[in-house]
């Protein structure tokens, strides 16, 4: 064997990557190998070492050349050129000419001034015009015709190099697409994908499905190279050679292999017309603003034939292929089934997208089998820790039921009192002094109640006492509502009070019911997802908001109450209704009056719900407390409808309209789409632990183990203020600007009486779609339901229609109903820029 000095020198250009790896390794035994790429390999080869050379800089490319003399004498057996600019989107960039055809100039001209016995050019049979027709083979003699950028500029390549390799030798080597038992062929990856995800593109083709390519083994790859470099000084001054497998497997036997291998089953492919499949290539990348790997140019050569005849690669290099694709398509399946995410990952295809598949929850569940993270002994004495320490907890609860002890007598509630009956009251009531006598009693039961639950929760085997006494605390926020109390003081501690004995029972405190197994982990990004939906910074903005709702929420419940004289509305007058303005006539309404118990004060207590629920939990609740974050869900989305629906009803059956009521339903519809995440996560996350192997019901009420494997739990609010303030705002969510136009439309509807001059019942409609629109617009603005923007198309196909079926429009409101309409529909269509977030299988459903 050659000694490391007599060894020839070999240089690979793009030698970082699979192929010039691969390569490397072929050369070693016999060559000393050196690598040009554009940055240094992250890990340090052990075979060769790695210039860093940028081919679009003359300066570069001499500086790469001058090291090259440094370590090689000045002599190189052969130079293996791969670098190159590629991407598969089929139009023209600029960089093919600067890297690929530029790029290849320049280091001919540098290679010059070294003792360059050879140069071998790795390019593409799809140099050459296609097969004339199936059963005829292409040879290297055969017509030239790249039918799209990369090819072209291989094409331009090898004719720069014929001009200009002087007395170097040069070998072309036109190769067939390049696979390995990982596959790593971009477009048989895609299929295999397509398949694999079952998605609608998998059953249709919009070419020949008889029409295919060859394609080559890397290992056949890496012996034509070494080959070509041992034969260096037998081949012809310039060669070309045709290098691939000689059997074209069609894409209509492809789909067939891929289904039975990966499903099996007899997978159905569908034709499409070439003019329909462009058509709607192009409505999904420009009217619906979609990613796909299905691009306009691959549909024009899907007629595309390839045959190859190898038999100059044989006569010059004695090589012919040894391994073959539809030998090597069980294998490639096998691994994908095995472990989708690594096969994703190796084939640069979204591995979060295979995350949650069937094959990994299987795997999930075998490690569920073995031994946690952490066993219960760990979790436990963490548990304790954390007892101990807040132990104080249980006795600020304590505290807090001395107060409310004391507080009827503090307040008054058993003094006698005389006061009209509360504007919203529609019922009859017992006398304000029985009454307030009632919340005084309920408040000094609900005292020892707290006491005694909070006293029994300090035990460790009794703290399910501490969900007792947060229940107990709900009820203290409730109760005045119940009993109508004339007393505003009373009102506003009970909140205070009925809010903070949960924080001190469940939220300060280990929260009680959460099993070992669910602790045993620190993972806090469910299965398949780039972020935790759980982590302070998505919840946060939720909790701020429903502060405002409650704030907005007590102000009016106040005046419903008789607790304030009168309520502040800047905007709207009373309509006709015996008050000072449009928020008093709405909260004294029929409508308000019906409720057994003061709306507004209702609202109230469902946003003191929303903040406790909200808080509760760390950044692992959607899997640690699945019950509260579904809780959550269902206190935050039929509340924001409920308020919509009772801004829809005022104009029409109220005759009256509330600002106050404004803010807070749109306090509460923003609330939606930073909410729907954390939801979807829980609800996979069950039903994916239950295919794991996991019982459901005690999954869903103690919360279950982590079924991602290695994670490492991201940052929260350990982070600079900008980019946690940057989090708030668009955490699973962003604003598409289409939604935002859909947005202001709604706006619009709601103020055409005054733009427009609309009257009901035209008015009344625009109102109710107003509003409808609005909601459906920002509660799309979380991806995770953005299809829900596909509604308002239906919303403003009857905006546009309404003028006609309606009175009460002019010329103006007729022209303007239908623009908007039209616009609103337009606009519903485009799905807007996806953020770099991933939901675990449901990105899919992001259209």
């Amino acid at each position: 064997m050659p000694t490391e000095t007599t060894r020839p020198t070999v240089l690979i250009t793009g030698s970082s990557g699979f192929l010039g790896q691969a390569i490397a390794r072929g050369l070693k035994e016999r060559y000393a190998v050196i690598g040009f790429d554009v940055a240094s390999p992250k890990k340090a080869q052990q075979n060769f070492e790695t210039i860093e050379i940028d081919l679009t800089s003359d300066e570069s490319v001499k500086e790469a050349v001058e090291a090259v003399r440094d370590r090689s004498g000045g002599r190189l057996a052969s130079v293996i050129h791969l670098a190159a600019y590629y991407d598969t989107t089929g139009e023209d960039n600029p960089k093919y000419k600067a890297v690929n055809v530029d790029g290849t100039r320049r280091l001919l001209a540098g290679l010059k001034s070294l003792d360059t016995e050879q140069f071998i050019f790795s390019s593409t049979l799809l140099v050459h015009a296609p097969s004339p027709q199936k059963g005829v083979s292409i040879d290297e003699d055969s017509p030239l015709d790249p039918a799209w950028a990369y090819p072209q500029s291989k094409a331009e390549t090898e004719a720069v190099i014929a001009r200009e390799r002087g007395s170097i030798k040069a070998v072309i080597l036109r190769l067939a697409g390049v696979y390995d038992e990982d596959c790593r062929a971009a477009f048989i990856a895609q299929q295999i994908a397509r398949i694999f995800e079952r998605l609608p593109t998998a059953y249709l083709f919009s070419g020949d499905l008889e029409a295919g390519q060859p394609y080559l083994h890397k290992d056949d790859l890496v012996d034509a190279f070494v080959r070509a470099v041992d034969r260096r000084a037998e081949l012809p001054d310039e060669s070309v050679m045709l290098i691939g497998e000689e059997q074209t497997l069609s894409y209509g036997e492809l789909q067939g292999t891929f289904g039975k291998l990966i499903h099996g089953e007899d997978w159905r492919t569908y034709v499409l017309p070439q003019g329909l499949a462009k058509a709607g290539a192009w409505i999904q990348a420009e009217v619906l603003d979609q990613d796909t790997d299905i691009k306009p140019w691959m549909i024009e050569s899907a007629d595309d034939h390839y045959e190859i005849d190898i038999s100059r690669a044989r006569a010059l290099l004695g090589w012919e292929p040894r391994r073959s694709l539809v030998g090597t398509l069980p294998e490639m399946t096998r691994r994908l089934k095995k472990d989708p995410t690594d096969w994703y990952q190796r084939n640069k295809l979204e591995p979060f997208a295979v995350a949650a598949t069937t094959p990994e929850i299987e795997q999930a569940g075998r490690r569920l089998r073995e031994p946690l993270e952490r066993g219960d002994e760990e979790v436990e004495a963490a548990i304790e820790r954390h007892r101990l320490f807040t132990l104080w907890a249980p006795l600020a609860n304590v505290a807090l039921g001395l107060w409310l002890l004391a507080s009827p007598m503090t307040l008054g509630l058993f003094d006698p009192v005389e006061v009209p009956p509360p504007p919203a009251l529609g019922h009859e009531l017992a006398d304000a002094s029985i009454r307030n006598a009632r919340l005084g009693m309920s408040e000094i039961v609900s005292g020892l109640l707290v006491i005694t639950f909070a006293f029994l929760g300090m035990y460790r085997r009794w703290s399910w006492a501490q969900w007792i006494t947060s229940g107990i605390g709900v009820w203290i926020m409730f109760a005045p509502l119940v009993f109508w109390t004339t007393s505003a003081a009373a009102y506003a501690l009970d909140t205070l009070v009925g809010m903070l004995i949960p924080v001190f029972a469940v939220m300060i405190p280990p929260t009680p019911g959460i099993s070992r197994r669910a602790l045993a982990a620190d993972d806090d990004r469910p299965l398949g997802w780039s972020y935790s939906p759980s982590s302070f910074t998505q919840r946060m903005p939720i909790v701020a908001l429903a502060f405002v709702g409650l704030f907005v929420s007590r102000y009016l419940a106040a005046y419903q109450m008789g607790h304030i004289d009168g309520l502040w509305d800047p905007i709207f007058g009373p309509g006709g209704a015996p008050t000072d303005n449009g928020s008093e006539a709405v909260v004294t309404s029929w409508v308000s009056k019906g409720f057994p118990i003061a709306d507004a004060g209702l609202g109230a207590f469902a946003y003191a719900l929303d903040i406790l629920a909200g808080s509760i939990g760390d950044r692992r609740r959607w899997r640690t407390m699945p019950w509260m974050v579904l809780l959550f869900g269902l206190l935050i989305i039929p509340l924001g409808a409920v308020s919509v629906s009772f801004i829809i009803i005022q104009p029409p059956l109220i005759g009256a309209l509330c600002t106050l009521c404004i803010i807070q339903a749109a306090v509460t519809v923003v609330l939606i789409p930073y909410s729907v995440d954390e939801v979807l996560a829980a609800v996979q996350y069950l039903w994916r632990a239950k295919r794991a192997g996991e019982p459901f019901w005690r999954t869903f009420w103690a919360g279950g183990p982590a079924l991602s494997e290695n994670q490492t739990p991201g940052l929260d609010l350990d982070r600079p203020a900008a980019e946690v303030i940057r989090e708030f705002v668009t955490g699973g969510v962003n604003f598409p600007w289409t939604l935002v136009a859909s947005v202001l439309l709604g706006v619009v509807l709601l103020a055409t009486p005054l733009i427009f001059g609309s009257e009901p019942p035209l008015y009344h409609s625009d109102h109710v779609v107003g509003c409808l629109v609005i909601m459906i617009a920002v509660t799309a603005m979380a991806e995770v339901v953005r299809p829900l923007r596909f509604l308002n198309v239906a919303l403003g196909a009857w905006v546009a229609a309404s003028p006609f079926l309606l009175s009460g429009g002019g010329m103006v409101a007729i022209v303007s109903d239908m623009a908007i309409g039209l616009a609103l529909i337009l606009l519903s269509l485009p799905r807007g820029t996806r953020s770099e977030e991933h939901y675990g299988g449901w990105d899919r459903a992001i259209i």
